[in-house]
């Protein structure tokens, strides 16, 4: 569960959400469809339309129903969002929807251990909450057994949830917990202080999570009054979508949300809106941290306005890495370290938000007055017909990757939902490619002036050029404008089974010896995703080369000999694609998402960026900036403070050695002082396919194995190196225990981390042991770790354990961790030591042990649903020799577990005690 504190649109920092263009279908199909929605319906559900495949239904409640078919994946997601968020809150009743999300998670009538049902089903689940709805989904595979109980579950808590003060009192210091996590960010403190000058009555300048005060004095009997007017069918939207049986579903929508009765109440629509903004306003926010920011925002106008996807625009033409004029302007000039756009989609007058993050060696005012001069700089510098296609290129490729995925389509149109109507997420796609030059222009230059910002000081003016106020839209007159297109077509029904997925499988060499698995299947939109791992040199030709080797990776994504940066990056947007490389000291990693008939063209651009890129002097400087300014932020950070000291304690290697662990500082001084030809040179050494396991290669998606085959060859059949390779050891060395607190001042959030080696890789008998009990202990949403820390002694919003084993090794890492407030400490050590003594001397109870197999099981089959996973998996077995046999044996080697086993391996194996524990916070 968490806050949409910061649930950006599709151009927000790192938070993107995005839309999607549709693939036709005939006619025919739409018309057939059509049919079928109409026909047969249960007793009280009315048909009301269909619009691109989506099927919209009604209760006689007032529900709305949304029924998304998907059979490309053996998963199902359900989505309810209710049109209720903070900005409905009235006066102390700041954070009283984020709080009833959190408690509609304790349990309801018929659904009272929730979290431990939605545990024992592998269900994926999360709530969030946002300015203008709040929403709740399930993952889960495919089952019709699994969306009974989904279905049922959210009808149950809708109207029986156990809204009381005792799971109050547990979960009161888990939010406070989130309130203070979320404190622990500069740049998100500056945002939200932003936000709360620029509204003067208007509750979106309230902060989503509420006020310290409203929260901690929130009186149960107005909560539940809030609940009940809320959480009605007449409030809600309901989503289903992916792989299900649209009958079966309906008919358990009108059974179980059916007999839910239409209230009495009639919600009445909020009114308060801002009045004309008289000047600039300023914003100083001063905390403890090591990098600097600068932003800006302008109201604008509602989520439904025609102009709004122009705002969208807008926030590429400026805000767009590396094609935006802010980040030419500031970033390119080495004045910021990076740029970011945030235009919001809400149901009333919003904002577009641009900002940048700066070192701290950086000038701030100077960057502040380049930020401001060219934001509002249309007058003088008109907007292009080539950025203006950039722009559309980059919506065009974000609305592409979303609708394909059903889980996160689903959960997408709670925002439009949210501003008013389902629709409004197709109409805005529309209005996207309907943009004109001129459109644009008129937008930027109306709402882009100074006397419509919040980021300066006020200075007085005898003629102030005032920006009319915004008002709200009427989404009914604007969705008659929406004219649907043609449903998208259907994919195969996959069976993501072990057997399925080798059978499917081919195999196979190019003439250097690369490998590859390719596995073809007919998708949803007729995508493609690519997996590629490279392996490098040994343990003596990567001596001191650690730095260089990340840098050598990450200029792989900066532009080719024959395209630039940004040039690039357009191509790929063309494309509908999305391509990443990363890389560490021995091996780099791509990833590759793209449609079927772009994956020749994308295939030529991968190859450029691997073979020819092109180590540009000035890109690289870009580079180092940004990393240098979120390594410095990230040494003042309690959870990334404390992982690096647990990682650096517990490495011995010498400092040259490949496997040495270099800690956040000394990655600060490598780059203080890097060169683009060291990381060339390591390029130029490293990087081919020749050599025996040097290369792995997997595609899983919508191609043709044949043509996809030559085209392999083409690109990497003749890539070669003289530089060989050999797999470095890592063997077991046993952890020194030890405790170490680190102070991390003015964090009002603290974090736990403990870790250890075990002598337990993927082929030792007790693997599967350590899995399983890892899994009960602290790996999922029902661990007993995660239950007592949040659900028991409410003293931590997150927190659990993990186990990983080697598969070239026997050593394996056992790691455990918490977020938490300073003054919390000793009880939360208490809970945490105690939880992991209870398992090695009582071990679980059966019923724990049977709902945790079934459990894990369910997750991984809902891993090799997903295409990216699945295709990562190819690539591994494809260096270790092996296929998806090995895990189907795991899996049923943890379901022949007996609670003996379980025990046995963890009190071998684990221990509190045996841990080198980090607390980082400030403590005093």
């Amino acid at each position: 569960m968490k806050s949409s504190r910061m649930q950006l649109s599709s151009l927000s920092l790192s938070l993107a959400l995005a839309f999607t263009t549709l693939v036709h279908i005939p006619p025919a199909i739409a018309a057939e469809n059509v049919a079928t929605a109409k026909t047969a319906l249960p007793a009280g559900v009315q048909f009301v339309r269909q619009v691109e495949g989506i099927d919209e239904y009604q209760l006689a409640n007032g529900m709305r129903v949304l029924l998304v078919r998907d059979a490309s994946k053996p998963t199902t997601t359900v989505n309810i969002t209710y049109r209720v968020g903070s900005r409905h809150e009235n006066y102390g009743e700041t954070g009283m929807a984020h709080l009833l999300e959190h408690l509609m998670f304790k349990g309801s009538k018929a659904h009272p251990r929730l979290w431990e049902e939605m545990s024992q089903r592998g269900v994926q689940f999360n709530g969030t909450t946002w300015l203008d709805r709040t929403n709740y989904y399930e993952t889960f595979a495919a089952k019709p057994e699994t969306l009974d109980w989904a279905i049922s579950m959210e009808a149950d808590r809708m109207v029986n949830s156990r809204i009381s003060g005792e799971d109050l009192k547990t979960e009161f210091s888990v939010v406070r917990n989130e309130m203070e996590k979320n404190e622990n960010s500069g740049i998100a403190i500056l945002m939200q202080r932003i936000m709360s000058a620029a509204h003067q009555w208007h509750n979106y300048g309230k902060d989503t999570i509420g006020a310290r005060t409203d929260v901690e004095n929130v009186n149960i009997p107005h909560l539940q009054a809030f609940w009940r007017k809320y959480y009605q069918p007449d409030n809600a939207t309901l989503i289903v979508a992916g792989a299900f049986d649209a009958k079966q579903a309906l008919q358990l929508i009108a059974t179980k949300f059916g007999k839910i009765p239409k209230p009495k109440r009639t919600l009445e629509t909020t009114y308060t809106l801002d009045p004309v903004q008289d000047g600039e306003r300023d914003v100083i926010v001063r905390r403890v941290g090591d990098s600097q920011a600068v932003a800006a925002l302008y109201h604008t106008v509602p989520a439904a306005h025609p102009d709004y996807a122009a705002t969208e625009a807008l926030a590429l033409i400026l805000g767009d890495t590396p094609n935006g004029r802010l980040y030419k302007a500031l970033v390119e000039t080495k004045k910021t370290a990076d740029v970011f756009p945030w235009a919001a989609n809400l149901e009333e007058p919003g904002f577009l938000m641009l900002g940048a993050n700066l070192r701290t060696e950086q000038n701030l005012p100077e960057a502040k007055k380049i930020l401001l001069e060219t934001i509002e700089g249309f007058d003088k510098a008109p907007v292009t017909e080539a950025e203006l296609t950039r722009a559309k290129a980059k919506l065009d490729s974000d609305i592409a990757q979303i609708f394909n995925d059903p889980e996160k389509f689903a959960v997408a149109l709670s925002e439009s939902i949210a501003s008013g109507d389902w629709r409004l997420f197709f109409l805005f796609r529309d209005r996207v490619k309907a943009l004109k030059v001129d459109d644009v222009q008129r937008v930027a230059t109306t709402w882009l002036k100074s006397s419509n910002r919040t980021s300066g000081s006020f200075i007085p003016t005898e003629k102030p050029d005032r920006t009319p106020a915004p008002a709200k839209v009427a989404v009914d007159e604007q969705i008659k404008q929406f004219k649907p297109g043609v449903a998208i077509a259907q994919a195969e029904n996959f069976v993501a089974s072990a057997d399925n997925i080798d059978k499917r499988t081919i195999t196979g060499a190019l003439s250097n010896g690369m490998q590859y698995a390719l596995l073809p299947k007919t998708t949803r939109g007729n995508t493609v995703v690519l997996s590629m791992m490279l392996n490098f040199g040994d343990e003596n030709s990567l001596k001191g080369k650690a730095g260089a080797a990340e840098l050598a990776a990450a200029m792989l994504n900066r532009g080719t000999e024959k395209l630039s940066r940004q040039q690039f990056t357009e191509e790929l947007d063309k494309l509908k694609t999305k391509l990443q490389i990363s890389g560490s000291v021995s091996i780099a990693n791509v990833q590759v998402e793209t449609i079927r008939d772009n994956l020749p063209r994308v295939l030529e651009l991968l190859r450029d960026a691997l073979r020819q890129p092109a180590f540009n002097e000035a890109e690289f400087t870009q580079l180092l900036n940004s990393q240098l300014a979120q390594l410095e932020e990230s040494r003042k950070e309690p959870q990334a403070v404390a992982v690096d000291a647990g990682r650096k304690a517990q490495n011995t290697y010498p400092a040259d050695d490949p496997r040495y662990y270099r800690s956040i500082d000394e990655q600060i001084a490598y780059l203080k002082t890097a060169k683009l030809a060291d990381a060339k040179a390591f390029w130029k050494q490293f990087y081919g396919a020749n050599h025996a396991k040097q290369a792995q290669i997997a595609v899983v998606g919508e191609f043709d194995a044949n043509s996809l085959k030559a085209e392999l060859q083409k690109a990497f059949g003749d890539w070669n190196t003289q530089q060989k390779f050999t797999r470095i050891s890592k063997p077991y060395l046993a952890t020194k225990a030890d405790n170490k607190q680190i102070v991390t001042p003015d964090k009002a959030n603290a974090f736990f981390f403990a870790t250890m080696l075990v002598p337990v890789g993927t082929k030792h008998p007790d693997y599967p042991a350590l899995v399983m009990g890892n899994y009960l202990l602290g790996g999922s949403a029902n661990s007993r770790i995660l239950n007592r820390i949040r659900q028991k002694d409410g003293v931590s919003y997150g927190g659990g354990s993990s186990f990983n084993g080697s598969s070239v090794e026997e050593v394996g890492a056992f790691n455990a961790g918490a977020i938490y407030a300073p003054q919390n400490r000793a009880k939360l050590e208490t809970g945490i030591r105690e939880e992991i003594a209870r398992v090695q001397t009582e071990g679980f109870t059966a019923a724990e042990l049977e709902d945790g197999k079934k459990s894990l099981i369910q997750q991984y089959q809902l891993e090799r649903s997903q295409d990216a996973a699945l295709a990562n998996s190819l690539v591994n077995n494809l260096y270790l020799g092996r296929n998806m046999q090995f895990q189907a044996d795991i899996e049923k080697k943890i379901q022949a577990l007996t609670l003996a086993q379980v025990k046995e391996a963890m009190a071998k194996h684990l221990g509190y005690e045996k841990t080198l524990r980090v607390f980082a916070g400030d403590f005093k």
